[in-house]
């Protein structure tokens, strides 16, 4: 196997961490290339974040199903990756297409090329998880790449997974007409958030005509003269004409060859990174950043890693802080949340003090004619600052930033309490809340 090119750096995997971290390197005068086998841009921009918020909007405003595919897909640059690809032409970065695989230390092969580099970063990001269901494979299924990106409607849907994905794809397929069902084992919607979250999202699904299926999991599937039946563990039974998975991704680290690395890693599990986000291995300088890491899991966060990864490569120390990286649920309301939830902080043994307030209770809720919706702060009681906060309302994703950042900078309580929010706005909400920690605490 020849060695076509020695790298200063190869970054394996074109999504949004590999596209950060490849340009950012070659703006510094370094030789880097990045090796993609689909489309350079990832997930995000044609599979994930991009099409499923565009269908969201056009939920909202109630356009045709017609009208939003043609928006989703425009936005999704008709899951073209010309424009990705150029961008990092300019940036200096040498693009290799296909299949990578690490055969050793310092050395790459791109369907059967060889390449050296000096540094190795890992983006190959995530992959969906496909549930064991008996006679799941024979019926028509989709995962989240599907779902975002062909123009069927089905007429009957249903969803395995109450989580962030699976909420999102419910609001929007019975925004547009289908009979949507979702089955999600275990009794609540998003079950790593504050149950608060869950009910109220949970209430806005059904009033839209959603079938919630809680406390229920799928038992077999087998086709039918038309469409599908889903057996559940209950002893109920769904007709639908297509499944959607979303139980979940996994990191994609298998087949790639970290092996001849050393570095070890469990199935499922994600590449384990210190604070720089630098693998340990004593085979080379191997780094990771996204989805990959089992750490970043959304878009935003897998940006943050990936410029903490960057500053490293470039010799300037840097150290990720995951405190307050948000988690947000882009449905109507938003459910929005940051930092330790009650669940985390249970099992880290944090004694958390809760403060919450209901959103009906603000002049903004009349005005917008929308009472739906609360928010909850958690205190750490031994600390005495802000660890964690969420919230399900209308933007509470715009509104709830100045909370990510008092958490980030553990800005005292007596500080929060003297600042003025516009009136009338969600924002208020917060205002309570905070000083009923602020004189318990």
């Amino acid at each position: 196997m020849a060695d076509n090119h020695h790298y200063d750096a190869v970054v394996l995997g074109g999504g949004t961490a590999g596209e950060l971290v490849a340009s950012g390197l070659a703006r510094a005068g370094r030789d880097v290339a990045l090796v993609e086998r689909r489309l350079v841009g990832g997930e995000s921009p044609y599979f994930a974040c991009v099409p499923s918020k565009s269908l969201l909007l056009s939920a909202r405003r109630g356009e045709t199903w017609e009208m939003a595919l043609a928006r989703r897909d425009a936005l999704a640059g008709h899951r073209g990756d010309d424009p990705a690809v150029a961008r990092m032409a300019e940036a200096g970065v040498t693009v290799l297409r296909g299949r990578g695989h690490v055969a050793g230390p310092g050395l790459i092969e791109v369907d059967g090329a060889g390449h050296g580099f000096d540094d190795l970063v890992v983006c190959t990001g995530s992959e969906p998880v496909i549930p064991h269901v008996d006679g799941l494979a024979d019926v028509p299924l989709w995962t989240s790449d599907e779902a975002l990106s062909v123009p069927d409607l089905p007429r009957r849907l249903v969803i395995l997974g109450g989580g962030p994905v699976g909420c999102e794809m419910a609001q929007v397929y019975a925004s547009f007409g289908s009979q949507v069902s979702v089955v999600e084992a275990s009794g609540r919607l998003l079950t790593a958030e504050a149950p608060f979250a869950g009910e109220v999202l949970a209430d806005a699904l059904r009033r839209m005509g959603v079938d919630l299926r809680l406390g229920a999991d799928a038992g077999h599937a087998g086709r039918k003269d038309t469409g599908l039946r889903l057996w559940l563990s209950d002893g109920g039974t769904l007709d639908a004409d297509r499944v959607l998975v979303a139980a979940g991704r996994r990191p994609r680290v298998e087949g790639i060859g970290l092996e001849n690395l050393g570095v070890a890693f469990a199935p499922g599990h994600g590449i384990p990174v210190d604070e720089t986000c630098r693998v340990p291995s004593d085979a080379g300088r191997v780094w990771a950043a996204g989805d990959v890491t089992g750490i970043a899991r959304t878009t935003h966060a897998a940006r943050y890693q990936a410029q903490v990864a960057l500053s490293n490569l470039l010799g300037r120390r840097r150290e990720a802080d995951y405190r307050a990286v948000p988690r947000v649920v882009y449905t109507t309301p938003t459910v929005y949340a940051v930092g330790i939830s009650p669940r985390q902080a249970a099992e880290l043994g944090i004694d958390l003090h809760t403060a919450g307030y209901d959103l009906a209770a603000t002049a903004r809720a009349a005005v917008e004619a929308d009472e739906r919706g609360r928010v909850e702060l958690y205190a750490d009681r031994s600390r005495g600052v802000l660890v964690g906060a969420a919230a399900a309302g209308l933007n509470a994703e715009e509104w709830m930033s100045e909370i990510a950042l008092a958490i980030r900078a553990e800005t005292p309580l007596s500080l929060l309490t003297d600042v003025v929010h516009a009136f009338p706005t969600y924002g208020e909400s917060v205002e309570a809340p905070l000083r009923e920690l602020a004189a318990n605490l």
